[in-house]
């Protein structure tokens, strides 16, 4: 008896498990679908890659500031420069 409920417990618990695994692998596709889908991201493209880069570097320039003074940064006017 207990091995029955153990055997049904044990059902229970796996059914949602390998349904969620059919689904991830209905849902999930190839490979060759996912690599196409990053080609053809616009972080693919040279230009947005380095404007992203050079905003990256200004966000981080303004936090290196922000870290080194004691100043509320926060509070500045809005077109701040040094």
């Amino acid at each position: 008896m207990a091995a029955a409920r153990w055997a049904l417990a044990l059902a229970r618990g796996a059914a949602p498990v390998a349904l969620g695994l059919l689904f991830w692998v209905a849902v999930a596709g190839s490979e060759q679908d996912r690599l196409n889908t990053l080609k053809g991201l616009p972080e693919a493209n040279p230009e947005v890659l380095a404007q992203r880069r050079r905003q990256n570097e200004l966000i981080m320039a303004a936090l290196r500031e922000a870290a080194e003074t004691d100043e509320n940064v926060a509070r500045r006017p809005v077109p701040w420069r040094k």
